[in-house]
C-alpha cells in the first residue's frame, strides 16, 4: 500500500483512481507518525480548481447556489447573512425544505434580514420577536426557510422563519418535522442597552413551505448556556445537545412529552461511569488521564438544577458533580443507531474529535441502569492534513460522515466513508473560511452546505457513493 505525504493544498492535486462508488475505490495511506495511520479514500479523485471561485469539487460533481446573503426574499425582507447550520426535510410535489440557521450578532447589520439599518424592521410585527430590542437594536439571528424544487433545480420561496433570537449557531432536525435552533450566547437583557431578553436558549421552527413566522417561544427547560446544537433519539424522544466551550459538557434533555418539548422536561449531563469529572479532551499540555480511543464506556446522566444558569455556570457545576468535559462540542447527528458529535478542538493538536453514544435499548427511563448507554472516542486523528477542527457533521445515508471545517487555514468539506477513510469532497474557493450546516437531502442525491462568511446556500450533485 503507498504511502502518500500529503499538504492540504497537494491533496487539491494529487491524482487517484477514480470510481463511481466506494464498492472499487482504491486505497492510499497517509502516515501521521511512528504510532498509527489513517486511510484515505480517493474514489472521487482530486478536486478540480472552480473557475468561478466558490467551490472547488472532483470531477463529475456540480453546485448550485440556493440561497445568497442580501438577496430579497419573498417576505419582503432580505437574506441575511452568516448561514450556519441546517437540515432539509421532504415536502409535497418532491420538494425539499431547508431550514437554516443565521449566525449573526445585533451589530452586524451587514446581515440583517431587515437590510441596512434595519429599514424594513416595520414588516414584522413587534408581537412576532423573541427580543424586538426596543425597536433600536434587534436580534437579528434567527432562521430562514428555503423551499427548493429539485426537478426544476428552482427555489419557489424563500422567507424569514424565526424573529430576534441571536447568534443562531447549529440546532437539529426532530423525527415530528421540525427544528430546533440554538442560541450561541448567553447575552443577558441587563448587560447590553435596548435588550429586552436574556439569550442562551434553543427554540423550535415548524417545517412548512407557507411563508410563516415561527413562535419566538424559548425552550426554557432545555437550559440556558452557549449552545450548539441538538439532535433527537427517535426510539425514546431524548434530545442530545452540544455546548461550545473549550470546558463544555454533553446534555440530554428528557421531555415530559415525547415530541412536545414546550411542555418541558428534565436536563442532565454525562457522566463516564467510574471515572468521575473525567476530560475528555486529550490535550497534550493537561496532565489528566487520557481518554483512550477506540473503547466503550458505559455512561450515567446527572440531573442538572437551576438551568436557567443566571451566571452561565452550568458547565461548573455539571463537571463538580462528575460530568464529563468536552472540547467545544459542536455538531451533533443522530444515525447508525447511534449519536455522534464533533469537538473541534479536542485531541493532542487541538484539531478535532469525533465521539459517539450508544443508547440504552431503555433511554432516560428508570430501567436504564440494567443496561446503560455507552460512549465512544471514535476519531482523533491528530493531523491538520485529514482535518482542521471539525464543526458540523451529517451522518450521510450510507452510515459515513460528512464534517465542515471550521480551522485556520483553507477548509474542507471532509468526509469519512463507514470503513473510517477519510476524503475530501469540497474546498471553499471564496475565500478559505469555514463551511456549515452540511446535510443531505432526503433521498441523499443532493448535499446541501453553507459558506457562512460568503453568506451562500449551495446544493452539490454528482456521483455519490451511498446513493
Amino acid at each position: 500500500m503507498k504511502t502518500l505525504q500529503l499538504s492540504r493544498r497537494s491533496f487539491l492535486k494529487s491524482a487517484g483512481a477514480i470510481s463511481a462508488g466506494f464498492l472499487t475505490m482504491q486505497r492510499a495511506t497517509l502516515a501521521l507518525d511512528a504510532e498509527e495511520s489513517l486511510p484515505i479514500s480517493t474514489a472521487y479523485g482530486p478536486l478540480v480548481e472552480d473557475q468561478a471561485r466558490i467551490l472547488d469539487l472532483p470531477a463529475g460533481f456540480n453546485y448550485r447556489v440556493l440561497s445568497r446573503v442580501g438577496r430579497a426574499m419573498n417576505d419582503g425582507l432580505v437574506t441575511p447573512g452568516f448561514h450556519d447550520g441546517m437540515a432539509a426535510f421532504p415536502a409535497s410535489r418532491g420538494r425539499i425544505v431547508l431550514v437554516c440557521n443565521h449566525e449573526t450578532n445585533p451589530d452586524q447589520g451587514i446581515g440583517s434580514p431587515f437590510g441596512i439599518q434595519n429599514r424594513l424592521l416595520d414588516k414584522i410585527p413587534k408581537s412576532r420577536f423573541y427580543d424586538y430590542g426596543n425597536g433600536k437594536l434587534p436580534a437579528i439571528g434567527g432562521t430562514t426557510t428555503v423551499v427548493y424544487n429539485p426537478k426544476t433545480e428552482k427555489v419557489e420561496r424563500e422567507f424569514l422563519s424565526l424573529a430576534g433570537t441571536s447568534r443562531n449557531c447549529a440546532g437539529g432536525a426532530t423525527p415530528w418535522n421540525s427544528w430546533v435552533t440554538c442560541e450561541e450566547t448567553v447575552l443577558k437583557a441587563s448587560e447590553v442597552e435596548f435588550r429586552e431578553k436574556d439569550h442562551g436558549y434553543n427554540f423550535e421552527v415548524p417545517v412548512t413551505t407557507r411563508i410563516k413566522l415561527a413562535d419566538p417561544i424559548p425552550l426554557v427547560d432545555m437550559g440556558r448556556f452557549n449552545h450548539e446544537a441538538i439532535t433527537v433519539d427517535p426510539k425514546s424522544g431524548v434530545v442530545y445537545e452540544t455546548e461550545d466551550r473549550g470546558d463544555g459538557l454533553i446534555y440530554r434533555f428528557i421531555p415530559n412529552q415525547a415530541g412536545k418539548l414546550k411542555k418541558g422536561g428534565r436536563l442532565q449531563a454525562l457522566a463516564i461511569k467510574g471515572w468521575a469529572s473525567c476530560d475528555t479532551r486529550n490535550w497534550a499540555d493537561l496532565s489528566t488521564q487520557e481518554f483512550p480511543l477506540g473503547k466503550s464506556h458505559e455512561v450515567e446522566w446527572i440531573d442538572m438544577d437551576n438551568v436557567e444558569s443566571p451566571l452561565d455556570d452550568l458547565r461548573y457545576r455539571g463537571f463538580e458533580a462528575g460530568a464529563a468535559r468536552f472540547a467545544r462540542g459542536e455538531g451533533i447527528f443522530y444515525g447508525n443507531d447511534r449519536v455522534y458529535w464533533a469537538c473541534t478542538n479536542g485531541g493532542r493538536i487541538l484539531k478535532g474529535q469525533i465521539f459517539t453514544y450508544t443508547p440504552s435499548p431503555y433511554e432516560g427511563t428508570d430501567r436504564e441502569k440494567e443496561a446503560p448507554g455507552k460512549v465512544e472516542l471514535y476519531l482523533e486523528p491528530n493531523n491538520s492534513d485529514i482535518v482542521d477542527m471539525c464543526d458540523n457533521l451529517d451522518v450521510t445515508p450510507d452510515g459515513g460522515l460528512l464534517l465542515c471545517e471550521d480551522g485556520k487555514e483553507e477548509q474542507f468539506l471532509v468526509g469519512v466513508t463507514p470503513g473510517r477513510e477519510w476524503f475530501k469532497l469540497a474546498r471553499n474557493a471564496v475565500d478559505g473560511t469555514e463551511f456549515a450546516g452540511a446535510c443531505h437531502s432526503p433521498d441523499g442525491k443532493i448535499v446541501f452546505v453553507n459558506l457562512q462568511k460568503a453568506g451562500l446556500t449551495l446544493a452539490i450533485t454528482g456521483p455519490f457513493g451511498w446513493v
